[in-house]
This record gives C-alpha cells, sequence and structure tokens, in this order.
C-alpha cells in the first residue's frame, strides 16, 4: 500500500451530515469511487433514505449494497478503484449483531483491520457516536451501543485521520500525516 493512502473515520450524531461530507471528500480522492451501503430498506423510512444518498451520487460512483460483508467487498476492489466510502459502519454493526452475535461482530471489525494494509485505494468509512445519550433501557440496545463505541474505538486507532460531524461543520479529532497505521 502506498504511504499516501488514507484511512479516514468520519463520525457524529444522527443527521450531523456525515454521510454529505463523505462523499465531498472522497471526489477529491480520485475518479474511480465505490460506495459500500450497509443499510437495508427493511422499512418506507428507511427506503427513502437510501434513495436520498443515491441521488446524490454521480456516474463516477459504483454502489454496492452489502448489509455483511464489508471486508469481502472492498477486498475485491483492490486495484481497480481510487477510493471507497463504506457508509456507514454502525449499520454493519447492527446487521451482523442480530444475524450472528456479538462473537461475529467482534471477528468482522477485527478481519476488516487485518485486511487494511492491502488495501490500494483510499478508505472512508462513516459511523454513528451512539453513546451521547440515554442508556438504552434493553440488553440487546446496550450491546449494540457497547460494540458500536468499541468499534469506532478500534477504527479511529487505525485511521490516518478521524473527523467528527457537528451540525455539518467537521472538526478533525485526528489526522497523522504520511503513515498509515494499519
Amino acid at each position: 500500500m502506498s504511504r499516501d493512502k488514507k484511512i479516514v473515520l468520519i463520525t457524529g450524531g444522527a443527521r450531523s451530515g456525515k454521510s454529505r461530507y463523505a462523499e465531498g471528500r472522497v471526489e477529491h480522492l480520485g475518479s474511480k469511487l465505490l460506495y459500500v451501503a450497509t443499510g437495508e430498506a427493511k422499512d418506507e423510512e428507511m427506503a427513502q433514505r437510501i434513495a436520498e444518498h443515491r441521488k446524490r451520487r454521480n456516474e463516477k460512483w459504483l454502489t454496492i449494497e452489502e448489509p455483511l460483508e464489508v471486508g469481502r467487498v472492498l477486498t475485491e476492489h483492490c486495484g481497480k478503484i481510487d477510493c471507497a466510502l463504506t457508509d456507514c459502519l454502525t449499520l454493519w454493526v447492527s446487521n451482523l449483531l442480530i444475524q450472528s452475535g456479538e462473537k461475529q461482530v467482534r471477528r468482522a471489525v477485527e478481519e476488516l483491520i487485518q485486511k487494511l494494509p492491502q488495501f490500494d485505494f483510499h478508505l472512508l468509512l462513516v459511523t454513528n457516536e451512539v453513546g451521547w445519550g440515554i442508556v438504552p433501557d434493553s440488553p440487546l440496545a446496550r450491546q449494540f451501543r457497547d460494540l458500536a463505541g468499541w468499534t469506532n474505538q478500534r477504527m479511529a486507532e487505525i485511521a490516518s485521520e478521524v473527523v467528527l460531524m457537528v451540525a455539518g461543520i467537521p472538526v478533525v479529532v485526528k489526522k497523522v500525516e504520511g503513515q498509515r497505521k494499519a
């Protein structure tokens, strides 16, 4: 992997502008773009959100909707793209937790981290900060909150840049110049 390839983690609350910011950043990192969408249209409201995201992307984007196998999809595109955007890690964690349980979430996150050094493209990862609110009232919701927080910490640790979105404004929390920690 060349040293100038970036891993950027973009986090923040719901509707803080994470996806729009990430999409704008990707446009400056190449012309062959991959969008890995982890959300599934399981209800009308989610279908509308997905449709809004699709409208914002132009013909430069190859979009793959994959709720579980994010690492596999990214690996398959080595040598084919300049930049990938995965939106979002939080939904990925939720999908894995519901499908396979906590052990599989932890395994999938660690497997993705192990694959990062072989990627020959920039990678932007969108995620949500879910632990800033009240303590959830159910064990599953608390487990999800904890796994999402752990995933964000693991990804922030290896990211060359971490951006916190606050009311549509990017705040750079971490920026490592000239190296990639993966």
